[in-house]
Formats: structure tokens, C-alpha cells, sequence
């Protein structure tokens, strides 16, 4: 498992942007600094997102409420493969951090952990999360999991996100995959219905990560990373945040015939998607008149996508409990 819109990423600091006692000597930091810096390594704001994506499905793959030994070795598992990818993802881009205003207070461009040790800690995360989940839910979710581990890492780090404008859209993909092994963990087969909401996730993950890059397109200008709000006016992305919008609002809906769900879920996912869409095409029309962030306000369709996302998933975990 790992990262929802590599997005949430960009959102989370790991301190204030002014110093810190013991930034970049050892000596002076204490136990609880590096704690908190692997914990930082692992970005758990990012887990949580990906945690409301993979248990909500695995009650709808129950139709009721999954064993609770599975829940948390499911849970347990994909943590540790989320933290592993992001920390390999902190050690390839801590020059690019140390740059950022977002990112520069992170456990390596302050000099809490070495890139070495980092480079442990998500090796011996990557190998628990395969253990767990191989043992303890099934071959196939820990596959699953590994997979999107890589292709976050070579994929995503290592090869998109330098390189091109659809960085994002493709490299996204990594963070579709909690919904599959929330499905997987309690059937041990693939179907339908996780493959909808993977897509519903793989089109939710450009407008969310394309507001954050907004607000910080400075931030990839100065480092030469080609998101889109760098290379395309923000009346531009403004438009592609509401095409890929209305795409994912439709493919919501698609869960309703094909997964046969109650009357609660369609009706929660319209409401969440009416909201959602209104809230971007009037970004984009602030976006027409004006490339002032204060006018703008990008954080907002940010902010936003987050709890749309959310309520969607507890929508998709409540549905089988009220379908009679």
C-alpha cells in the first residue's frame, strides 16, 4: 500500500519553517527528535488517508463488519508499507526538499537521520509490511502491496516526477491500490467493485495534488520539478481540475449498479459530487481572472478533496450495514 495522491505529502511539514534547536547537530537532538523524525519519515498524514481507503472497502467486501484480527493486520501491514514508500521517497528527494519551503523541515534536510539509516528503517518497513500481510491476511494483498511500494518509489520518485506534466495522473496510481487490498484481504480475489473505487481514487488524485502544487508552484519552479501549475497557467489547470473532476464524480456513481449497493451510497456519493464539482468550477472561474494565489485559493479545493474523499469511503463502509 501506499501513497493517496502522493498529494497529502506536500501538505504535511515536519516543523515550522523558522529553526529548531539541533537542526543539523546531532549532538544536540534528543531521543524524542529522532523518534518523531522516523515517524516524520514515514508521513502519517499520508497514512491516514490511505487507511480510509483500504478499511471502508474491506466492511463493504464483508457486507457487514470484517474480523478485527484481519482489520489490523491489514492495517498494520499497509502502514508499514505507506511509511516505507515514503521514506525511500524522502531519501531520493531530500536534495529537492532541502530547496522547498514545505519540505525543508523534514528529517533529512535538517540532519536528524542519516540517508543511510533512512534507507534501513524503509527497507525493514517494506519487509514487516510483506511478512504481515503474506502470513497474516493473504499472498495476494501482500503482492499487491509490494507493487504499489515500487511503482511509488521507481515510478513515481525515481522516473515521473522530474520528468514530465503527468507526473501525477500516472504516478498516482500507486495510491489506488489501498481500495484493492482492502478488497483482498477479506476475498482473496480481485473483482469489479475495488477496480471502480481505484479508479475513483485514480481520478481524485490530480485535482487534490494539482491544488496543493498550485499553491506551492514556486516551490517545483525553484527546483525544476514539472507539475502542472509550473508550465500552465492557472486558468489552464483550473480546467484539467474540473475535467478529471467531473470524470471522477461519474465513475462514483458506477459503484452503485455494478456493486449493487443500498440506497445510501449513491445518494451520499451525488451529494458529495455536486459539492465537489461546484467548488471546482468556481476555482477555475477565480483562476480566469486573476494568477493571485490570495485570490485563487487553491488550498480550499484542497482541503475539500480531503473530506470528500473520506465521507465517499465511510459511505461505501456504511452502505452494507443498512442494506436490508
Amino acid at each position: 500500500m501506499t501513497h493517496v495522491g502522493q498529494s497529502a505529502e506536500g501538505a504535511q511539514q515536519t516543523g515550522s519553517s523558522g529553526g529548531a534547536p539541533g537542526a543539523g547537530d546531532p549532538e544536540r537532538v534528543g531521543w524524542k527528535d529522532i523518534v518523531g523524525a522516523y515517524v516524520g519519515l514515514t508521513k502519517p498524514r499520508v497514512l491516514e488517508l490511505l487507511l480510509l481507503t483500504t478499511v471502508p472497502v474491506m466492511f463493504y467486501a464483508e457486507k457487514g463488519i470484517p474480523d478485527l484480527r484481519l482489520v489490523i493486520a491489514t492495517v498494520i501491514g499497509g502502514a508499514f508499507s505507506a511509511g516505507s514508500a515514503s521514506t525511500y521517497n524522502c531519501v531520493y528527494d531530500r536534495d529537492i526538499d532541502e530547496q522547498m519551503r514545505r519540505t525543508r523541515r523534514r528529517a533529512l534536510p535538517r540532519h536528524v537521520v542519516s540517508a543511510r539509516s533512512a534507507l534501513i528503517f524503509a527497507t525493514i518497513l517494506a519487509i514487516l509490511s510483506t511478512v504481515i500481510l503474506w502470513v497474516e491476511v493473504n499472498p495476494l494483498s501482500a503482492m499487491l502491496s509490494l507493487g504499489a511500494n515500487a511503482f511509488y518509489v521507481f515510478g513515481y520518485t525515481m522516473l515521473l516526477k522530474r520528468r514530465t506534466t503527468q507526473n501525477i495522473v500516472w504516478g498516482g496510481i500507486a495510491g489506488c491500490f489501498p481500495a484493492m487490498i482492502g478488497w483482498t484481504a477479506v476475498t482473496g480475489e480481485l473483482a469489479w467493485t475495488p477496480f471502480i473505487l481505484f479508479l475513483v481514487v485514480f481520478f481524485w488524485t490530480p485535482p487534490h495534488t494539482w491544488a496543493l502544487a498550485l499553491r506551492y508552484r514556486e516551490d517545483y519552479r525553484n527546483v525544476d520539478v514539472p507539475m502542472l501549475p509550473v508550465v500552465r497557467s492557472a486558468a489552464e489547470v483550473g480546467k484539467q481540475i474540473v475535467l478529471y473532476t467531473w470524470v471522477m464524480v461519474a465513475t462514483s456513481m458506477l459503484l452503485w449498479p455494478v456493486a449493487d449497493t443500498g440506497w445510501f451510497y449513491p445518494v451520499v456519493a451525488a451529494v458529495l459530487g455536486i459539492v465537489f464539482l461546484v467548488e471546482a468550477h468556481r476555482m477555475w472561474g477565480r483562476a480566469k481572472g486573476s494568477e493571485d494565489l490570495a485570490v485563487i485559493r487553491p488550498m480550499r479545493l484542497f482541503h475539500h478533496s480531503n473530506l470528500y474523499l473520506s465521507l465517499l469511503f465511510v459511505a461505501v463502509a456504511i452502505d452494507p450495514l443498512l442494506k436490508f
